[in-house]
């Protein structure tokens, strides 16, 4: 990544099939799905499509790694607005969903992500604000102002041991 005038950051990846079973695309059923996802100084990423496209589930698709982003987005901007407010997260955990709809010719989009953080943070007077900084987080994150479907988040935040349960 590189840092240019006024913010703008650039990226840069490579993307191999790796799929090619001897006949190229010569059919639908002839080639997989495989590709491997290479970024300078980073391990490779295997990837395919989903499986109901023929992809290997083993490996991460397209639509896991839009869902990952959303959430890895979230959680780092949540731990800034935290930093902001004076709140100590000690454990963050999301399980986040998200919901694709083909449209019946061969394509399809996401039509929204729920997010579900469940924080931890030091102390119950922290709570409130923990509440609010994921209001800033969704604001902030770049992520979720690239994509045109709902975000959503429905966090739960709970007090670290010797604090008891919020």
């Amino acid at each position: 990544m590189a840092q240019h005038p006024l913010g703008e950051h650039r990226y840069a990846l490579t993307a191999i099939w790796t799929g090619n079973r001897g006949n190229g695309t010569s059919g639908y059923r002839d080639y997989a799905r495989d590709v491997t996802i290479s970024v300078a100084g980073k391990p490779d990423l295997l990837a395919s499509s989903d499986k109901p496209f023929r992809g290997d589930p083993a490996r991460w698709n397209p639509e896991d790694m839009l869902l990952a982003a959303l959430s890895e987005c979230h959680l780092l901007s949540y731990l800034h607005a935290c930093v902001r407010a004076g709140v100590v997260v000690i454990s963050y955990r999301d399980e986040a969903t998200g919901v694709m709809r083909e449209d019946g010719a061969g394509g399809g989009a996401f039509t929204e992500v729920m997010l579900r953080p469940q924080v931890t943070v030091a102390e119950a007077g922290m709570i409130e604000a923990a509440e609010r900084a994921h209001d800033q987080a969704h604001e902030w994150c770049f992520i979720a102002n690239s994509v045109n479907f709902p975000v959503h988040h429905d966090a739960t935040i709970s007090v670290a041991r010797g604090e008891g349960p919020a």
